[in-house]
């Protein structure tokens, strides 16, 4: 049983929340939970003591109880030239919907050239610039649940670091959607140019049979898959490789297979059907209209150079309420990746990848999801420099009818 005073948790936080274009789901997994120093709500931590593994609290907590409540005051208006142009990678654009860090301002009270948290730009206009320096789920209400994972022996305390669990959870939710309903730009500035534009087939013509991710985020994406795919769906396992990440045990009626890299195709198990093609050359899915139950791809979204073509296909070859899933974490090939892609924020990707299906106009019932905090697995090659597992991020959504 965890007591406040003799035990270590790990504990998996989730906060629910909704934006009007999409449903959030953002979850974070606290490994070695202090109760003696670490940081609560009252009702939180309290209603958490004398817990068992397996038990769970959910609380609905308004707008503005977990994250500072929205300060009209912190969203204003600044001259263009207060917001520094110059970065350590060019020239910075002001872009309406976009996430920049604080130093970046210039005459603000209390913000310093230092400052990496991250502020808002609403609009930008000729003569001034629009900011929101509030937390971006300042005015949302939070669906919030904890899980008791595990109750461990706890070492003689001695002080050490104390971690605000809810300003870990909440760092980051909030930027993958829309400010104000507003699609954001993140289309201005050349944003699907990339470092090595020589031709895909030849960076890809080597095969790589190693995986991109470690085994427990690999974990979280075969799980998440078993949860949104229908059971004997065909299924288009799009970017696809020598591995599809599909639930193990679950029966689908096909998998297709399409990538890049012929070996790399055959040498995977669970395709029944094999493509290769390079969609940045040709983005026309080979397939008839409505083909498909399902697509997913894996970690590969940031390189496409022609998404909204490509999501019209997605949307073209899946069955009416057909579910296309987007899995994406922070590794990648940096220089096939799209230049947009490195300059987000991890939690921004997500609004990108939203800005995709949206932009279709096919889809519904849209969804991001994030886990972070997981421990990195010992058997991992990173383990030891690297204490968390890789983050997943995911974005989906459903086809209309018609």
């Amino acid at each position: 049983m965890l007591t406040e005073t003799d035990k270590l948790a790990a504990i998996t936080f989730t906060i629910d929340w909704d934006s009007g274009v999409a449903h959030h789901t953002d979850r974070y997994h606290g490994q070695r939970i202090n109760f003696w120093r670490d940081c609560f709500p009252k009702a939180i931590g309290s209603e958490l003591l004398n817990r068992l593994p397996g038990d769970r609290i959910e609380r609905r907590f308004p707008a503005g109880d977990i994250v500072p409540a929205f300060d009209p005051k912190k969203a204003f208006s600044i001259s263009p030239g207060q917001f520094t142009t110059k970065g350590p990678d060019g020239t910075i654009h002001p872009r309406q919907g976009r996430f920049y860090p604080k130093g970046l301002l210039r005459g603000i009270a209390n913000v310093f050239p230092q400052n990496v948290q991250p502020f808002r730009v609403i609009a930008v206009d000729p003569t001034e610039i629009h900011v929101d320096l509030n937390h971006p789920l300042a005015k949302a209400p939070l669906q919030f649940r904890a899980e008791v994972i595990d109750v461990m022996p706890k070492p003689v305390d001695r002080g050490g670091t104390c971690i605000d669990w809810m300003e870990t959870l909440t760092d980051g939710p909030g930027m993958q959607t829309r400010a104000d309903g507003k699609p954001t730009d993140f289309f201005s500035d050349d944003p699907f140019r990339r470092e090595d534009e020589t031709e895909d087939a030849v960076f890809y013509e080597k095969p790589r049979f190693v995986q991109h991710l470690d085994d427990r985020a690999i974990a979280e994406i075969r799980s998440l898959y078993e949860q949104l795919l229908p059971r004997h769906a065909s299924v288009l396992d799009f970017m696809s490789s020598w591995t599809s990440h599909l639930p193990e045990g679950v029966s689908f009626s096909q998998v297709t297979g399409l990538g890049m890299n012929a070996e790399e195709l055959e040498r995977n198990p669970v395709l029944d059907h094999r493509v290769v093609q390079d969609m940045n050359l040709n983005p026309r899915l080979p397939f008839a209209d409505r083909s498909f139950d399902a697509v997913v791809c894996t970690a590969s979204v940031e390189y496409l150079t022609q998404p909204f073509l490509v999501f019209e296909e997605l949307a073209r070859v899946l069955r009416p309420e057909g579910v296309c899933v987007m899995t994406v974490s922070n590794r990648w090939f940096p220089p096939k990746a799209i230049r947009i892609w490195k300059e987000l924020h991890e939690f921004e990707r997500m609004g990108l990848i939203l800005e995709y299906f949206l932009s279709t106009g096919k889809f519904k019932d849209l969804n991001t999801y994030s886990m972070r905090g997981l421990p990195r697995p010992e058997t991992d090659k990173y383990f030891g420099s690297q204490r968390f597992s890789d983050p997943v991020y995911a974005v989906w959504g459903r086809r209309i009818s018609g």
